[in-house]
């Protein structure tokens, strides 16, 4: 019988030498070496064969896959199994489908309420952000990024479609020759503006696009115990009523402790998010399974923001 994988690192066959983060729904964003096997005597191995991506368009399609898991032990014993009946889900970047196992490998749960309907849960970097009243976790197939949005949406200002009056998606920073959260922020901020309000991934144009933007809030800030860093614009969109967009980034305490960043995008206006929200969620962060809070509690400003 098929059972769900845990999250973990699993082999992309769409890139050899390469393992991409599986959350325990869908595939994510973040890839890395594949590592070295370890020396030492043979055991059970599980190997997870994948076919060919499936195409992608606007949205990520799903797509009828079989997966074969062949399990090895010392003695020649092989074990065979999968399920035609399992769900498929393609990867963010199309390269991958997901690892579907009858013997996964050992994965340690999480003890945060992963299913729980007001908390957002990062796997990979280790973090929980709490869901606003009016808000949801969105599903992103297209970037694989955590993803949550208010549940009521509006018919687009410019290219067709539905846009959410606030969203907020958090990642692992790329900018591997970036050390500091001021650094990685300020790097950001532009591409975070660019992603929210002038294009999306495929190109079109929900706002008509950024026409003027300006800083409204940069400066330290505690994130669960630890120092990071947020830049806030306010811009102009060619249609609609523009927006504020917000880097904040800090160091993560898992894994390759490599940065997260958190991006908030709020519509400007009347409908849009009460701007105060973006400091209500990032004081909110916390680790998973714990209550964060600590040194000075989250969110906590260290010096004053430029305004």
């Amino acid at each position: 019988m098929t059972m769900t994988t845990p999250p973990g690192w699993y082999p992309d066959p769409g890139a050899p030498g390469t393992e991409r983060w599986w959350d325990g729904a869908a595939w994510t964003a973040h890839t890395r070496a594949q590592a070295a096997p370890a020396f030492g005597p043979p055991g059970p191995v599980a190997v997870v064969v994948a076919p060919p991506a499936a195409r992608r368009g606007r949205t990520a399609l799903i797509g009828a896959v079989a997966v074969v898991v062949v399990a090895a032990a010392v003695g020649g014993a092989v074990l065979l199994g999968g399920g035609d009946d399992a769900p498929h889900p393609t990867s963010a970047s199309g390269s991958a489908t997901a690892p579907v196992t009858v013997k996964s490998p050992s994965s340690k749960p999480s003890s945060s309420p992963v299913g729980a309907a007001n908390t957002l849960v990062d796997q990979l970097n280790g973090i929980t952000l709490p869901i606003p009243s009016g808000w949801e976790k969105t599903d992103d197939p297209v970037t694989g990024l955590v993803t949550m949005a208010t549940k009521d949406t509006y018919n687009c200002p410019g290219d067709s479609g539905f846009c959410p009056y606030g969203r907020v998606t958090t990642s692992t920073a790329t900018m591997t020759d970036l050390t500091t959260p001021e650094a990685v922020a300020k790097s950001d901020i532009t591409d975070a503006a660019n992603d929210a309000y002038d294009h999306d991934v495929v190109g079109s144009r929900p706002y008509n696009g950024i026409t003027a933007h300006h800083e409204v809030k940069s400066g330290a800030v505690v994130v669960d115990g630890r120092t990071g860093y947020l830049v806030r614009w306010q811009v102009t969109t060619g249609a609609g009523p523009g927006g504020y967009v917000e880097s904040l980034a800090f160091p993560s305490t898992v894994g390759s402790q490599a940065m997260v960043i958190a991006r908030f995008a709020f519509d400007a206006g009347a409908d849009g998010p009460a701007l105060a929200l973006m400091d209500t969620i990032t004081r909110g962060i916390a680790p998973i399974g714990g209550a964060g809070g600590q040194n000075g509690g989250a969110g906590t400003s260290l010096a004053p923001p430029s305004l």
